[in-house]
Protein backbone atom coordinates (compact mmCIF):
# COMPACT_ATOMS: atom_id res chain seq x y z
CA UNK A 1 0.00 0.00 0.00
CA UNK A 2 1.43 3.54 -1.14
CA UNK A 3 1.79 6.06 2.04
CA UNK A 4 -0.54 9.39 1.70
CA UNK A 5 2.28 11.87 2.71
CA UNK A 6 0.68 15.98 3.95
CA UNK A 7 2.69 18.40 1.54
CA UNK A 8 1.16 20.99 3.57
CA UNK A 9 -2.04 23.03 5.17
CA UNK A 10 -3.46 26.39 5.78
CA UNK A 11 -6.13 27.81 6.97
CA UNK A 12 -7.83 30.90 6.82
CA UNK A 13 -8.05 33.18 10.49
CA UNK A 14 -11.40 32.70 12.38
CA UNK A 15 -13.85 35.61 11.77
CA UNK A 16 -16.84 35.88 14.20
CA UNK A 17 -20.07 34.47 12.32
CA UNK A 18 -22.33 37.11 12.61
CA UNK A 19 -23.61 39.54 9.80
CA UNK A 20 -22.87 42.86 10.67
CA UNK A 21 -20.11 41.96 13.08
CA UNK A 22 -17.66 39.18 11.44
CA UNK A 23 -14.80 40.32 8.76
CA UNK A 24 -16.17 37.73 7.14
CA UNK A 25 -19.68 37.34 6.70
CA UNK A 26 -19.89 39.46 3.55
CA UNK A 27 -17.17 37.11 1.82
CA UNK A 28 -19.02 34.85 -0.35
CA UNK A 29 -18.26 31.05 0.62
CA UNK A 30 -16.59 30.18 -2.79
CA UNK A 31 -14.23 32.88 -2.10
CA UNK A 32 -13.84 32.30 1.19
CA UNK A 33 -12.62 28.57 0.11
CA UNK A 34 -10.82 29.63 -3.05
CA UNK A 35 -8.42 31.58 -0.42
CA UNK A 36 -7.15 28.80 1.58
CA UNK A 37 -6.92 26.33 -2.24
CA UNK A 38 -5.12 29.86 -3.70
CA UNK A 39 -2.59 29.56 -0.91
CA UNK A 40 -1.78 25.69 -1.21
CA UNK A 41 -0.99 26.33 -5.14
CA UNK A 42 1.26 29.22 -4.54
CA UNK A 43 2.91 28.09 -1.45
CA UNK A 44 3.79 25.24 -3.13
CA UNK A 45 4.53 25.78 -6.79
CA UNK A 46 1.48 23.24 -7.43
CA UNK A 47 0.60 22.85 -11.09
CA UNK A 48 -3.17 22.57 -10.26
CA UNK A 49 -3.72 20.59 -14.08
CA UNK A 50 -2.51 17.30 -12.19
CA UNK A 51 -4.87 17.62 -9.23
CA UNK A 52 -6.81 14.75 -9.56
CA UNK A 53 -9.38 15.86 -6.85
CA UNK A 54 -10.32 18.56 -4.19
CA UNK A 55 -12.50 17.02 -1.65
CA UNK A 56 -14.25 19.82 0.71
CA UNK A 57 -16.80 20.00 3.80
CA UNK A 58 -19.20 22.34 3.78
CA UNK A 59 -22.63 21.33 6.26
CA UNK A 60 -25.13 23.47 5.45
CA UNK A 61 -25.49 22.88 1.49
CA UNK A 62 -27.82 24.89 0.68
CA UNK A 63 -27.80 28.56 -1.21
CA UNK A 64 -24.16 30.50 -1.62
CA UNK A 65 -22.63 27.35 -0.24
CA UNK A 66 -25.11 24.70 -2.06
CA UNK A 67 -23.84 23.83 -5.84
CA UNK A 68 -20.63 21.77 -4.87
CA UNK A 69 -18.66 24.53 -2.93
CA UNK A 70 -14.96 22.39 -3.92
CA UNK A 71 -15.51 22.68 -7.35
CA UNK A 72 -16.76 25.96 -7.84
CA UNK A 73 -14.69 27.29 -5.10
CA UNK A 74 -11.39 26.08 -6.81
CA UNK A 75 -12.33 26.98 -10.43
CA UNK A 76 -12.73 30.88 -8.89
CA UNK A 77 -9.12 30.42 -7.57
CA UNK A 78 -7.92 29.84 -10.95
CA UNK A 79 -7.27 26.11 -11.03
CA UNK A 80 -6.39 24.54 -14.18
CA UNK A 81 -10.56 22.87 -15.36
CA UNK A 82 -8.65 19.33 -15.00
CA UNK A 83 -9.24 19.71 -11.42
CA UNK A 84 -12.27 18.66 -9.91
CA UNK A 85 -14.33 18.71 -6.97
CA UNK A 86 -16.41 17.38 -4.80
CA UNK A 87 -18.25 18.37 -1.40
CA UNK A 88 -19.51 16.30 1.22
CA UNK A 89 -21.49 16.36 4.51
CA UNK A 90 -20.63 14.63 7.72
CA UNK A 91 -21.52 17.63 10.25
CA UNK A 92 -18.96 18.77 12.33
CA UNK A 93 -16.79 15.80 11.66
CA UNK A 94 -16.20 16.86 6.99
CA UNK A 95 -12.66 18.46 7.83
CA UNK A 96 -11.40 15.08 8.98
CA UNK A 97 -13.65 13.03 6.62
CA UNK A 98 -12.27 14.99 3.56
CA UNK A 99 -8.97 14.31 4.78
CA UNK A 100 -8.94 10.65 5.33
CA UNK A 101 -10.42 9.96 1.88
CA UNK A 102 -7.91 11.83 0.18
CA UNK A 103 -5.41 9.46 2.17
CA UNK A 104 -7.44 6.52 1.11
CA UNK A 105 -7.49 7.38 -2.25
CA UNK A 106 -3.90 7.88 -2.43
CA UNK A 107 -2.86 4.91 -0.42
CA UNK A 108 -5.06 2.78 -2.35
CA UNK A 109 -2.86 3.85 -5.51
CA UNK A 110 -6.22 5.42 -7.20
CA UNK A 111 -4.93 8.77 -7.12
CA UNK A 112 -1.41 10.87 -6.34
CA UNK A 113 -2.78 14.87 -5.92
CA UNK A 114 -5.50 15.37 -4.09
CA UNK A 115 -6.54 18.42 -1.54
CA UNK A 116 -8.77 17.82 1.30
CA UNK A 117 -10.30 20.79 3.28
CA UNK A 118 -13.75 22.41 4.51
CA UNK A 119 -15.44 25.71 4.32
CA UNK A 120 -18.28 26.70 6.19
CA UNK A 121 -19.93 30.55 6.90
CA UNK A 122 -21.84 30.08 9.98
CA UNK A 123 -22.66 33.84 9.39
CA UNK A 124 -24.74 32.49 6.95
CA UNK A 125 -26.76 29.61 8.60
CA UNK A 126 -29.85 31.48 10.07
CA UNK A 127 -30.92 32.52 6.79
CA UNK A 128 -29.70 29.22 5.05
CA UNK A 129 -31.18 26.86 7.79
CA UNK A 130 -34.51 28.75 6.35
CA UNK A 131 -34.46 28.13 2.95
CA UNK A 132 -32.91 24.56 4.21
CA UNK A 133 -35.84 23.46 6.42
CA UNK A 134 -37.73 23.36 2.66
CA UNK A 135 -35.89 20.96 1.41
CA UNK A 136 -34.70 18.69 4.27
CA UNK A 137 -35.70 19.23 7.94
CA UNK A 138 -33.60 19.91 11.02
CA UNK A 139 -32.61 16.32 12.88
CA UNK A 140 -35.54 17.09 15.66
CA UNK A 141 -37.94 17.60 12.43
CA UNK A 142 -41.18 15.37 12.71
CA UNK A 143 -40.62 14.34 8.84
CA UNK A 144 -39.82 11.06 9.47
CA UNK A 145 -42.01 9.56 12.31
CA UNK A 146 -40.17 6.01 12.74
CA UNK A 147 -36.78 7.29 12.60
CA UNK A 148 -37.47 9.88 15.50
CA UNK A 149 -38.73 7.47 17.49
CA UNK A 150 -36.14 4.95 16.95
CA UNK A 151 -33.15 7.40 17.37
CA UNK A 152 -34.95 10.53 19.15
CA UNK A 153 -32.14 13.32 18.35
CA UNK A 154 -32.52 16.51 20.19
CA UNK A 155 -30.19 19.83 20.19
CA UNK A 156 -26.33 19.47 20.28
CA UNK A 157 -26.52 21.89 23.89
CA UNK A 158 -29.23 20.19 25.20
CA UNK A 159 -27.34 16.55 24.28
CA UNK A 160 -24.20 17.88 26.28
CA UNK A 161 -26.36 18.76 29.41
CA UNK A 162 -27.69 15.34 29.37
CA UNK A 163 -24.22 13.76 28.95
CA UNK A 164 -22.60 16.43 31.49
CA UNK A 165 -25.52 15.11 33.71
CA UNK A 166 -24.84 11.78 32.96
CA UNK A 167 -21.47 11.79 34.09
CA UNK A 168 -21.71 13.66 37.12
CA UNK A 169 -19.34 16.10 35.50
CA UNK A 170 -19.92 20.00 37.54
CA UNK A 171 -19.84 23.21 35.66
CA UNK A 172 -16.94 23.93 37.82
CA UNK A 173 -14.86 21.58 35.74
CA UNK A 174 -16.13 22.61 32.05
CA UNK A 175 -15.71 26.35 32.90
CA UNK A 176 -12.13 25.84 34.38
CA UNK A 177 -11.63 23.70 30.94
CA UNK A 178 -13.32 26.74 28.96
CA UNK A 179 -11.25 29.54 30.70
CA UNK A 180 -7.76 27.43 30.43
CA UNK A 181 -9.03 27.31 26.52
CA UNK A 182 -8.91 30.74 26.22
CA UNK A 183 -5.20 30.69 28.07
CA UNK A 184 -3.73 28.68 25.68
CA UNK A 185 -4.64 30.04 22.60
CA UNK A 186 -4.25 33.49 23.75
CA UNK A 187 -0.59 31.86 24.45
CA UNK A 188 -0.52 30.39 21.41
CA UNK A 189 -1.91 33.75 19.58
CA UNK A 190 1.45 36.12 21.11
CA UNK A 191 3.59 33.05 20.35
CA UNK A 192 2.89 33.03 16.64
CA UNK A 193 2.52 29.66 16.65
CA UNK A 194 -0.49 29.75 14.01
CA UNK A 195 1.43 31.88 11.96
CA UNK A 196 2.46 29.15 9.23
CA UNK A 197 -0.70 28.13 8.30
CA UNK A 198 -2.86 31.49 8.52
CA UNK A 199 -3.67 33.16 5.57
CA UNK A 200 -5.57 36.78 4.93
CA UNK A 201 -8.68 36.88 3.66
CA UNK A 202 -9.21 40.16 1.16
CA UNK A 203 -12.38 41.28 -0.25
CA UNK A 204 -13.11 41.01 -3.96
CA UNK A 205 -11.44 45.11 -4.43
CA UNK A 206 -8.19 43.52 -2.68
CA UNK A 207 -8.55 45.59 0.42
CA UNK A 208 -7.36 42.74 3.80
CA UNK A 209 -10.92 41.66 5.54
CA UNK A 210 -9.13 39.32 8.09
CA UNK A 211 -5.66 38.52 8.94
CA UNK A 212 -5.89 37.68 12.88
CA UNK A 213 -8.56 35.54 14.98
CA UNK A 214 -11.53 37.34 15.33
CA UNK A 215 -13.45 35.18 17.79
CA UNK A 216 -10.91 35.20 21.16
CA UNK A 217 -11.57 36.55 24.69
CA UNK A 218 -8.13 36.48 26.35
CA UNK A 219 -10.00 38.33 28.94
CA UNK A 220 -12.31 35.57 30.21
CA UNK A 221 -11.95 34.86 33.87
CA UNK A 222 -13.42 32.22 35.64
CA UNK A 223 -15.27 34.44 37.74
CA UNK A 224 -17.21 35.95 34.74
CA UNK A 225 -17.99 32.31 33.19
CA UNK A 226 -19.48 31.15 36.30
CA UNK A 227 -22.16 34.27 35.94
CA UNK A 228 -22.93 33.51 32.66
CA UNK A 229 -26.70 31.94 32.08
CA UNK A 230 -27.16 28.63 30.90
CA UNK A 231 -27.68 28.57 27.17
CA UNK A 232 -30.15 25.62 26.52
CA UNK A 233 -32.54 25.34 29.84
CA UNK A 234 -35.18 27.62 27.81
CA UNK A 235 -34.61 25.93 24.18
CA UNK A 236 -35.04 21.95 25.54
CA UNK A 237 -38.91 22.79 26.98
CA UNK A 238 -39.81 24.46 24.33
CA UNK A 239 -43.11 22.41 22.48
CA UNK A 240 -42.26 21.65 18.86
CA UNK A 241 -44.76 20.42 17.42
CA UNK A 242 -48.87 19.44 18.08
CA UNK A 243 -48.21 16.83 20.41
CA UNK A 244 -46.07 18.59 22.53
CA UNK A 245 -42.67 17.15 21.54
CA UNK A 246 -39.77 18.77 23.35
CA UNK A 247 -35.21 18.66 22.84
CA UNK A 248 -35.69 17.43 26.74
CA UNK A 249 -38.40 15.15 26.04
CA UNK A 250 -36.63 13.54 23.63
CA UNK A 251 -33.58 12.42 26.06
CA UNK A 252 -35.56 11.09 28.29
CA UNK A 253 -37.44 9.27 25.91
CA UNK A 254 -34.28 7.01 25.89
CA UNK A 255 -33.12 7.91 29.24
CA UNK A 256 -36.40 8.57 31.59
CA UNK A 257 -34.58 8.61 34.64
CA UNK A 258 -32.10 11.52 33.74
CA UNK A 259 -32.10 14.54 35.22
CA UNK A 260 -30.76 16.94 33.04
CA UNK A 261 -28.55 20.01 35.07
CA UNK A 262 -27.92 22.99 32.14
CA UNK A 263 -24.53 23.42 32.68
CA UNK A 264 -22.94 24.63 29.41
CA UNK A 265 -23.26 28.30 28.08
CA UNK A 266 -21.45 31.00 25.69
CA UNK A 267 -18.39 30.52 27.53
CA UNK A 268 -18.22 26.69 27.75
CA UNK A 269 -19.63 25.62 24.40
CA UNK A 270 -17.86 26.39 20.73
CA UNK A 271 -18.07 29.84 19.22
CA UNK A 272 -20.12 30.25 15.69
CA UNK A 273 -17.03 31.34 13.40
CA UNK A 274 -16.64 31.45 9.37
CA UNK A 275 -13.51 30.28 8.32
CA UNK A 276 -11.72 27.93 5.50
CA UNK A 277 -9.23 25.00 5.52
CA UNK A 278 -6.97 23.16 3.01
CA UNK A 279 -4.56 20.30 3.31
CA UNK A 280 -2.40 19.28 0.42
CA UNK A 281 -1.83 15.52 0.08
CA UNK A 282 0.25 13.66 -2.02
CA UNK A 283 1.61 10.00 -2.84
CA UNK A 284 5.76 9.55 -2.02
CA UNK A 285 6.23 9.11 -6.23
CA UNK A 286 4.12 12.15 -6.54
CA UNK A 287 5.61 14.22 -4.03
CA UNK A 288 9.83 13.37 -5.21
CA UNK A 289 8.13 14.27 -8.89
CA UNK A 290 7.31 17.58 -7.82
CA UNK A 291 10.62 18.06 -5.15
CA UNK A 292 8.21 18.37 -2.32
CA UNK A 293 9.21 17.43 1.21
CA UNK A 294 6.66 15.73 3.09
CA UNK A 295 5.65 17.15 6.10
CA UNK A 296 3.91 14.07 7.78
CA UNK A 297 2.13 11.06 6.92
CA UNK A 298 -1.26 9.58 7.38
CA UNK A 299 -0.69 6.48 9.69
CA UNK A 300 -4.52 5.38 10.45
CA UNK A 301 -8.06 6.74 9.91
CA UNK A 302 -10.89 5.76 11.39
CA UNK A 303 -14.83 6.00 11.72
CA UNK A 304 -17.55 5.16 13.98
CA UNK A 305 -20.78 5.57 15.29
CA UNK A 306 -22.45 6.08 18.85
CA UNK A 307 -25.78 6.93 20.26
CA UNK A 308 -27.51 9.28 18.00
CA UNK A 309 -29.63 10.60 20.87
CA UNK A 310 -26.88 11.55 23.20
CA UNK A 311 -24.95 12.18 19.79
CA UNK A 312 -21.63 13.47 21.02
CA UNK A 313 -19.86 10.37 22.38
CA UNK A 314 -18.39 8.44 19.88
CA UNK A 315 -14.77 10.40 19.92
CA UNK A 316 -13.41 8.34 22.76
CA UNK A 317 -14.50 4.75 20.94
CA UNK A 318 -12.76 6.45 17.74
CA UNK A 319 -9.62 7.01 19.37
CA UNK A 320 -9.23 3.72 20.48
CA UNK A 321 -10.15 2.59 17.38
CA UNK A 322 -7.70 4.39 15.21
CA UNK A 323 -5.00 3.54 17.83
CA UNK A 324 -5.69 0.14 17.20
CA UNK A 325 -5.34 0.43 13.37
CA UNK A 326 -2.43 2.38 14.11
CA UNK A 327 -0.85 -0.51 16.18
CA UNK A 328 -0.40 2.20 18.95
CA UNK A 329 -1.13 3.24 22.15
CA UNK A 330 -1.99 6.04 24.07
CA UNK A 331 1.26 6.93 25.22
CA UNK A 332 2.72 6.89 21.92
CA UNK A 333 0.42 10.11 21.01
CA UNK A 334 2.74 13.08 21.55
CA UNK A 335 -0.90 15.77 21.17
CA UNK A 336 -4.14 15.27 20.70
CA UNK A 337 -6.71 17.28 19.28
CA UNK A 338 -10.30 16.85 20.59
CA UNK A 339 -12.86 19.29 19.62
CA UNK A 340 -14.55 21.55 21.99
CA UNK A 341 -17.70 21.69 20.74
CA UNK A 342 -18.78 21.87 24.01
CA UNK A 343 -16.56 21.49 26.96
CA UNK A 344 -18.22 18.07 28.09
CA UNK A 345 -17.10 16.47 24.84
CA UNK A 346 -13.57 17.57 25.68
CA UNK A 347 -13.58 16.60 29.37
CA UNK A 348 -15.35 13.70 29.25
CA UNK A 349 -12.11 12.57 26.13
CA UNK A 350 -9.68 13.47 28.66
CA UNK A 351 -11.11 11.37 31.71
CA UNK A 352 -12.14 8.48 29.64
CA UNK A 353 -8.81 8.10 28.29
CA UNK A 354 -6.98 9.44 31.47
CA UNK A 355 -5.28 11.49 29.42
CA UNK A 356 -2.39 14.23 30.01
CA UNK A 357 -3.83 16.89 29.81
CA UNK A 358 -0.92 19.09 29.00
CA UNK A 359 -1.11 16.33 25.61
CA UNK A 360 -4.99 18.20 24.25
CA UNK A 361 -5.19 21.09 22.69
CA UNK A 362 -2.86 22.68 23.59
CA UNK A 363 -2.96 26.08 21.69
CA UNK A 364 -6.67 25.87 23.30
CA UNK A 365 -9.90 24.98 21.09
CA UNK A 366 -13.30 26.14 19.76
CA UNK A 367 -14.08 27.12 23.22
CA UNK A 368 -11.56 29.95 22.26
CA UNK A 369 -11.18 29.84 18.93
CA UNK A 370 -14.74 28.94 17.53
CA UNK A 371 -16.20 25.71 15.36
CA UNK A 372 -16.70 26.52 11.69
CA UNK A 373 -18.46 23.30 11.13
CA UNK A 374 -16.93 21.45 8.37
CA UNK A 375 -13.94 23.08 7.92
CA UNK A 376 -12.85 22.78 11.95
CA UNK A 377 -11.54 18.97 11.46
CA UNK A 378 -8.61 19.87 8.80
CA UNK A 379 -7.96 23.19 10.63
CA UNK A 380 -7.20 21.13 13.69
CA UNK A 381 -5.01 18.72 11.64
CA UNK A 382 -2.79 21.41 10.40
CA UNK A 383 -2.73 22.87 14.33
CA UNK A 384 -1.41 19.62 15.30
CA UNK A 385 1.02 19.23 12.56
CA UNK A 386 2.46 22.49 13.64
CA UNK A 387 2.77 22.26 17.01
CA UNK A 388 4.35 18.64 16.04
CA UNK A 389 6.59 20.11 14.56
CA UNK A 390 7.53 23.26 16.63
CA UNK A 391 7.77 20.97 20.08
CA UNK A 392 9.53 17.79 17.49
CA UNK A 393 7.03 15.61 18.76
CA UNK A 394 6.16 12.51 16.71
CA UNK A 395 2.57 10.79 16.79
CA UNK A 396 -0.47 13.24 16.69
CA UNK A 397 -4.47 12.24 17.16
CA UNK A 398 -7.41 14.30 15.89
CA UNK A 399 -10.82 13.43 16.22
CA UNK A 400 -14.77 14.94 16.41
CA UNK A 401 -17.89 14.58 17.52
CA UNK A 402 -20.72 14.75 14.46
CA UNK A 403 -24.02 14.86 14.72
CA UNK A 404 -26.03 12.16 14.27
CA UNK A 405 -23.47 10.43 16.95
CA UNK A 406 -20.46 10.06 14.95
CA UNK A 407 -16.83 10.72 15.17
CA UNK A 408 -13.73 10.90 12.11
CA UNK A 409 -10.56 10.23 13.69
CA UNK A 410 -6.81 10.31 12.50
CA UNK A 411 -3.42 9.54 12.93
CA UNK A 412 -0.56 11.68 11.20
CA UNK A 413 2.76 10.74 12.24
CA UNK A 414 5.81 14.17 11.93
CA UNK A 415 7.88 13.04 9.14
Amino acid sequence: MSEAWIIDACRTPRGIGKVGKGALADIHPQQLAATVLSAIRDRNDLDTASVDDVIFGTSMQVGTQGGDLARMALLDAGYDVKASGVTLDRFCGSGITTTNLAAASIMSGLEDVVIAGGCEMMSLHPALGAAQAGVRGPLMDAGNERLRAAHPQTHQGVAADAIASMEQIPREALDALAFESQQRAARAIAEGRFDKSLVPVYKQDGSLALDREEFPRPQTTLEGLAQLAPSFAAMADVPLDDQGTTLRGMVLARYPDLQIEHVHHAGNSSGVVDGAAAILLASADAAKANNWTPRARVVAVANIGDDPTLMLNAPVPAAKKVLAKAGLSIDDIDLFEINEAFAVVAEKFIRDLDLDRDKVNVNGGAMALGHPIAATGAMLIGTVLDELERTGGRYGLVTMCAAGGMAPAVIIERV
